[in-house]
């Protein structure tokens, strides 16, 4: 009787297991989703930068040597 309740416990185990992998596997396809929309951000971000300089450098805002 007691290696039925220890099957029956493994087998509980053994599904659980099965959701936390299943788990893992969406965290880590949405963590990947989000590291390339931050890359994005970033390019944009420094593009952005490179903009602004240029626009300040025209309105002879900044010092065009700098």
């Amino acid at each position: 009787m007691s290696d039925n309740l220890v099957l029956e416990r493994l087998r509980e185990i053994r599904a659980m297991l099965g959701e936390v992998k299943a788990d893992t596997a969406e965290i880590k396809e949405r963590v990947g989703l989000l590291d390339a929309q931050y890359s994005s951000v970033s390019r944009r971000v420094d593009r952005l930068g490179g903009d602004i300089e240029r626009i300040k450098r025209r309105l002879d805002i900044v010092d065009a040597t700098a």
